[in-house]
């Protein structure tokens, strides 16, 4: 194998995709039939079992598993738990928007930005410590201080602020703070 300007990445790369290759060839019906089963929609399987095999795709380290199938099965199951949340978001914002007057309703542009806003946020939430996340959220929907917050989770209010800021940090800028 010839060596490149990048250390071997590129060849890294080739071969990485040759083993993905490999996988989409052998796998993509038997997951998109699999897919089919478990969600009941032809369109939304094709979908999950493309968006798979991409997943594998941005990977940097090689996919060679050693019972595949098992392998795409929870690959997939996280990305149908994925889609399955979105739907739930998609729901509660569709909800909210039919509740407000016809005239403050958004133009589809900022409906499909605003949605995929609240997508975003929800998965950064998602990776936070629980504590940190429900500290958060209790201050944020529920409206409660950071004193009532801090008698009801059990820690102090410079822990609640710290959390706080913690969950705001993921939030706007995608990562933890210190």
């Amino acid at each position: 194998m010839m060596r490149d300007d990048n250390g071997g990445r590129q060849d890294h790369a080739r071969a990485e995709a040759s083993g993905v290759t490999a996988l989409y060839h052998d796998h993509h019906g038997w997951l998109r039939n699999w897919l089919h089963r478990k969600l009941g929609n032809h369109g939304d399987a094709a979908d999950l079992a493309h968006d798979t095999f991409v997943r594998l795709l941005s990977k940097d380290t090689p996919v060679c598993p050693r019972e595949p199938r098992a392998f795409l099965t929870v690959v997939a199951q996280g990305l149908v738990a994925n889609l399955h949340r979105h739907r739930k978001i998609e729901a509660a914002y569709l909800e909210a928007l039919a509740a407000q007057p016809e005239a403050v309703a958004p133009d589809p542009e900022t409906r499909a930005i605003v949605l995929q806003t609240l997508i975003d946020i929800d998965r950064r939430l998602d990776g936070l410590p629980p504590v940190v996340r429900r500290v958060f959220l209790m201050s944020q929907l529920d409206g409660l201080g950071q004193r009532e917050i801090a008698q009801s989770v059990g820690i102090s209010i410079a822990t609640v602020q710290r959390h706080i800021v913690k969950a705001l940090h993921a939030c706007c800028f995608g990562g933890t703070s210190a």
